[in-house]
């Protein structure tokens, strides 16, 4: 059974992405075939990830990017966002699937506005003949200090 967290997440990804324009697709319906990927450095219970988008340090790096372990093929991945901050805010967010072979593919570059609690999601699929490792979720941007300081989640889902 799905926890609230979990099953609120979803809701708001597949029912309200829709409010984002086109920018995000709205993830079709889940079918039962897809499973969550768990988060790099996550707390192995939710495949859920909460952050708020911080400028960094002078001597390390913001934590903009989330990854997501691929441990078998897929067909197509399902990329989760929403806005969990109580203000709106413009939140640029990349998305890149990562590859054995060191290479990785941008599947998804843009600035999006959601109102508070809402989301979308984008459905990617898999290249053929390259076998993903990761799939990378960068939240924040130097280009928009202004997103600085909002919170979002984040989760994906393997296909098959």
């Amino acid at each position: 059974m799905a926890s609230p967290l979990l099953r609120s997440h979803l809701a708001l990804a597949s029912l309200l992405g829709v409010a984002l324009s086109s920018t995000l697709a709205t993830p079709a319906a889940l079918a039962g075939s897809c499973e969550f990927l768990s988060p790099v450095g996550g707390d192995g219970v939710s495949p859920i990830v909460t952050k708020t988008i911080s400028m960094g340090n002078p001597l390390g790096r913001p934590n903009w990017n989330t990854d997501f372990y691929v441990t078998k093929p897929f067909s197509s991945y399902k990329l989760f966002f929403t806005a969990d901050s109580s203000k709106s805010a413009t939140y640029p967010v990349e998305a890149y699937l990562k590859f054995t072979d060191g290479s990785n593919l941008r599947v998804f570059n843009a600035n999006i506005a959601p109102e508070p609690g809402t989301g979308g999601g984008k459905d990617v699929p898999a290249v053929p003949g390259k076998q993903v490792s990761q799939v990378n979720i960068k939240v924040g941007s130097g280009d928009n200090m202004a997103a600085t300081g909002f919170t979002y989640r984040v989760s994906v889902q393997g296909c098959r």
